[in-house]
């Protein structure tokens, strides 16, 4: 199978999957303890169903969405996934790229192995950059003002990494930051030899946003072992309004779930919420972002611009998000999986899989823009299951 043979984002996975050690797709596929938290998100989706209206004029389908002032050709875009060098050298210039070319946004993760400024070159309109709050303070405030120099429309600091998770499958495989191959892994990746013969030329790809930052002469091994000192780190609500006074345009939390974290952030001058249970890679036992969606949308919906991510797998999963109350949504496995696979036609196959999905299911629900979708086109078995999940 090659790109040009997967018709869905399932079929992107297998493909990146045999191109990659299992120690790398593990990395990337896994979540944290039982992992139960990687069902639970998919899960959502699956206990949620679609009414469809027929006997609508769906000649014309208008995805267009329009968030913080500026208008994209659909209402998903890339969440943000680090490392991406690792798996595929220059992965996240090709998502950035994909984005670009489809006009939606991208988010450069705190962890990219290329710099916010190249994002910037590549993908100048549509290139959003995600916080890694660091404990010496002063390098997320040069982060926030590199980023600003560069007019990145938007922030985004996660709030959802207080601590280093449990994730099993990476002790169990040696997997660590900086990435380092014990032999048992070496000649399971000698049965992927593109992957390993990048790596045996290159090596670990540098956290090109952190280099800066790290001692003179660094390695990409040493910046990524002065990235483990400095991340993860707890935040409080004073680092926040700090932000807001640095950051001159859109600023968004991703990671919020509660009603109460919700209604903080909308006082304190946050202009977004990307809800989200951190691809259930933090807390095994996390509500999925989907469920605890409609509470935070009834509390601070009018106030702030809600968005969505974890356990997306197909383009009928955004359209169920946004009638749950998500403006946006954003995927990170499935994108990743695309630029693993197939390079820049990987990315652009796994954002094109998805948009021509959302296509023919607003045609099937008699849906033709996504400004009339609304909670009309879930369906409920019964009034005490619409009351539960929208609180």
């Amino acid at each position: 199978m090659n790109i040009d043979d997967c018709i869905n984002l399932d079929d992107l996975r297998v493909l990146a999957k045999k191109r990659i050690p299992k120690i790398v797709y593990d990395f990337i596929e896994g979540g944290v303890d039982d992992e139960n938290g990687l069902a639970r998100n998919e899960d959502a989706f699956r206990r949620r169903s679609l009414a469809p209206r027929y006997m609508v004029d769906i000649s014309t389908l208008d995805q267009s969405t329009t968030i913080f002032g500026r208008t994209y050709s659909s209402a998903y875009g890339i969440a943000p996934t680090g490392g991406i060098g690792n798996f595929r050298r220059g992965g996240d210039l090709m998502l950035a790229k994909a984005a670009r070319d489809a006009n939606i946004p991208f988010i450069m993760s705190g962890a990219a192995t290329a710099s916010m400024e190249d994002m910037a070159r590549v993908a100048p309109d549509h290139g959003w950059y995600q916080l890694y709050t660091a404990k010496n303070r002063s390098i997320s405030e040069d982060q926030i003002r590199r980023a600003a120099d560069l007019g990145l429309h938007a922030l985004v600091v996660t709030v959802d990494v207080p601590v280093s998770s449990n994730r099993e499958r990476n002790r169990r495989n040696g997997f660590g930051r900086p990435l380092k191959l014990s032999l048992a892994s070496k000649l399971d990746a000698l049965r992927r030899p593109f992957w390993f013969k990048d790596y045996m030329r290159h090596g670990i790809a540098m956290l090109e946003n952190w280099r800066t930052y790290a001692p003179d002469g660094a390695d990409a091994a040493d910046v990524g072992d002065f990235f483990s000192t400095q991340c993860p780190i707890s935040l409080t609500w004073k680092d926040i309004e700090q932000f807001r006074k640095l950051w001159p345009r859109t600023l968004i939390l991703k990671g919020v779930m509660r009603t109460d974290d919700a209604i903080r952030a909308a006082d304190a001058g946050v202009d977004g919420l990307i809800v989200s249970n951190h691809g259930a890679r933090q807390l095994d036992r996390a509500v999925s972002a989907l469920d605890v969606l409609p509470r935070l949308d009834a509390a601070v919906g009018e106030r702030m611009t809600l968005m969505l991510d974890g356990g997306f797998r197909r383009g009928s999963d955004v359209l169920i998000a946004l009638a749950s109350g998500a403006k946006f949504v954003f995927m990170g496995r499935p994108t990743l999986y695309g630029a693993i696979a197939g390079g820049d036609a990987g990315a652009a196959k796994a954002v094109k899989i998805v948009r021509e999905e959302m296509n023919k299911v607003m045609a099937q629900i008699g849906c033709p823009s996504l400004g009339q979708l609304g909670p009309d086109a879930l369906y409920w078995d019964s009034d005490e299951d619409r009351r539960n999940t929208h609180g």
